[in-house]
């Protein structure tokens, strides 16, 4: 039955109050210590970390929610500079379920946020990541949090890139562009914006709009010029100008710009896998651009594939790879041509760089003829078939994404206004409870009331029974003193007397016959005595009168299972002679039964009692079964109700046997020893 809702708000408030206490308490205080311990910078990562599980424990010690999602986060962010990266997704999978819980929407959207980093940071798990991207994205946009839509965007953006879905990317470059404006223009914003505005001109590189890719990335030089620390930034949108001008076929100005670049003082300092990447393209440029100094341009080549190698930058190196390969096929030279081509062909496919992968295909296909080079062919073809499919599919399961994300939104709203409806209908299902619940509770007084006066007729009936029998005893004593004493004094005393003067008036005769007179009055003596032994052993005997006792206890049950609302059988057997049982016995099954039918009411939520008493080996065996909930035997034998049936069992010599399982009912057997 639903509580009261004065109940209901008693324990509210009182919730509230015991939340409000714990974060007054010393495990509090510990938990707040032990996050500025894991925020102190001045101490190791280890220790960080160690503070940072501390104040973890603590939080789940108070079991408040948002204490436990703070700690995680903080625990979570400590994880990535040790790159413990598996455990920073179960932190925040299981931040995840404590925000949708604690209905925080604010812990929601970071979590999801971390949880597309995880997935993204692989590049290899690009729809998961991008499902959580997008749920965090959402999450944000509801609470207007600019820079972290920015930031989702971005990652997003780059996914579509990866995955060439590039008017995708473009889209969400620039609906970060516009939440950008709105953000202070500090050195980190900026450098958002330059990131974007790159983006957008890469993805326009690719789709052959070069004036466009050419705006985009003289947008990304003007961001990185307003920031006090973009350089390099300034640098690298003039490399990728350059790159513009190259694929657009101005091979002339893209190599002014390169050679630009390259002029540049401590370029090399700065950045050396930057510098290998300009020299690379400063000599490749000027082979496309005709110049003939073939050894000089070797020589460069050369210096920038050992920087990259040296500095383990497997993208620098195959793009230096190709370009030598093309560099020497240019020349002529196969073999060195052919070696760069195969060497390129397994960076490639180590990094998963395609349009490289595709690239070196060709030259190996041109290179090595016959049934080789068609083989290269054929994968060149396969492979491209392959990523336009997974293009198209990837933009199709992107799409679907986002839909199954809008449903999930708008299953929220749903959800949302039924618990409107649930809590209007449970106001009223509250008040309609309440009302049957004083109907109920006054049924039930009326029924307890009833039941009272039906025990205590029963009780009565059973003082009656006592006194019944008490008087049929007291009678039959009487009638059988009365019997006994009719027959001493005129039977047996009568017969003792003739027997004494017969035997007097033949005492001093002597021969045959007297002899045998007197033998014929000793045997008289013998009948006498079996005479008083019989009555003697008839004075020993109990009497006690049972009859009646099982339409009694019938009519006991049959009152009690009206009263509990029970279904009852009640099976007993004539082979027990109740009359030869004691009052003892009788009146403590009597009492066991009915203690049992009142236990079955109260507990069992039965609807069905089966009673029986049957004779087993000279044993009353009485069996008492349900169809309740049943009940835990260790945490209830200390019941007042068990310890009665118990210790009239054993007032009785008998044992006792309780059977229960958990919602399959309840069975009481007691033995009786059955002595006549």
């Amino acid at each position: 039955m639903r509580l009261p809702l004065s109940v209901i708000l008693l324990l509210f408030f009182c919730t509230t109050t015991y939340s409000q206490n714990k974060l007054r308490s010393p495990e509090y205080d510990s938990v707040v210590k032990f996050r500025l311990l894991s925020n102190d910078p001045k101490r190791s990562l280890d220790n960080q970390i160690r503070f940072a599980k501390k104040a973890v424990t603590f939080s789940e010690r108070l079991k408040i929610d948002s204490v436990i999602i703070k700690s995680n986060q903080i625990y979570s962010g400590l994880c990535i500079y040790t790159g413990k990266f598996d455990e920073f997704r179960r932190v925040n999978f299981k931040n995840l379920r404590l925000s949708i819980k604690a209905n925080d929407s604010l812990a929601l959207a970071i979590a999801n946020h971390n949880l597309g980093w995880y997935h993204h940071r692989s590049r290899t798990q690009n729809d998961s990541a991008y499902y959580y991207y997008s749920k965090a994205y959402k999450i944000s946009e509801q609470l207007q949090l600019d820079s972290r839509q920015v930031e989702i965007l971005i990652n997003i953006s780059e996914i579509q890139k990866l995955e060439k879905d590039y008017i995708g990317s473009e889209e969400s470059a620039i609906k970060a562009i516009k939440l950008s404006e709105n953000l202070p223009k500090t050195d980190y914003n900026l450098e958002s914006l330059w990131l974007l505005y790159t983006r957008i001109g890469d993805g326009a590189v690719t789709l052959k709009m070069f004036d466009k890719a050419i705006e985009y990335h003289e947008k990304a030089y003007d961001m990185a010029k307003k920031m006090n620390d973009g350089f390099l930034l300034q640098l690298s949108s003039e490399n990728n100008i350059a790159y513009v001008y190259k694929e657009k076929g101005d091979v002339t100005t893209a190599l002014t710009i390169y050679e630009g670049i390259l002029n540049q003082k401590l370029l090399f300092d700065l950045d050396p896998n930057f510098y290998a990447l300009v020299l690379d393209n400063v000599a490749y440029a000027r082979f496309l651009n005709g110049n003939a100094d073939y050894n000089s341009l070797e020589k460069m080549f050369e210096r920038a594939y050992r920087i990259s190698d040296s500095l383990d930058d497997a993208i620098n190196k195959l793009n230096v790879s190709i370009d030598l390969s093309k560099f020497y096929k240019g020349q002529g030279k196969r073999d060195q041509a052919l070696r760069y081509a195969e060497e390129s062909y397994q960076l490639a496919g180590e990094i998963s760089s395609n349009d490289i992968l595709l690239e070196a295909m060709i030259i190996l296909s041109e290179l090595k003829g016959g049934e080789e080079g068609s083989a290269y062919l054929k994968e060149h073809i396969r492979l491209s078939d392959s990523l336009l499919a997974n293009e198209r599919r990837i933009r199709n399961k992107f799409a679907r994404i986002e839909f199954e994300t809008d449903q999930l939104e708008l299953e929220k709203e749903r959800i949302a206004t039924e618990k409107m409806w649930w809590i209007i209908s449970s106001i009223v299902l509250l008040l309609t409870s309440l009302l049957l619940y004083i109907i109920i509770t006054q049924r039930n007084k009326n029924n307890e009331l009833k039941f009272k006066r039906d025990q205590q007729e029963a009780n009565e009936e059973i003082y009656n029974l006592m006194l019944s029998q008490q008087d049929k005893v007291d009678g039959a004593r009487a009638e059988e003193k009365k019997r006994i004493s009719q027959e001493l004094h005129d039977g047996v005393l009568g017969r003792l007397f003739g027997t004494r003067l017969s035997l007097d008036s033949y005492n001093f005769n002597e021969g045959k016959e007297a002899v045998q007179v007197r033998a014929k009055y000793i045997a008289e003596l013998k009948n006498i005595e079996n005479d008083i032994r019989k009555i003697s052993h008839d004075l020993n005997a109990d009497f006690v009168s049972g009859s009646g006792f099982m339409d009694i206890l019938s009519e006991l049950i049959d009152k009690q299972t009206q009263a509990y609302q029970l279904e009852y059988q009640f099976d007993f057997t004539d082979d027990i002679n109740w009359e030869t049982i004691s009052n003892k016995t009788k009146i403590n099954i009597y009492r066991m039964v009915q203690e049992s039918l009142h236990n079955i009411y109260k507990h069992a939520k039965a609807k069905h009692v089966k009673i029986s008493i049957e004779l087993k080996k000279a044993v009353i065996w009485l069996s008492i079964t349900d169809d309740g909930v049943g009940f835990d035997l260790n945490k209830s034998k200390k019941g007042i109700g068990l310890k009665n049936i118990n210790s009239r069992v054993h007032e009785l010599d008998g044992t006792v046997e309780f059977q229960s399982v958990i919602d399959n009912g309840t069975t009481i057997l007691i033995k009786i020893p059955y002595t006549t």
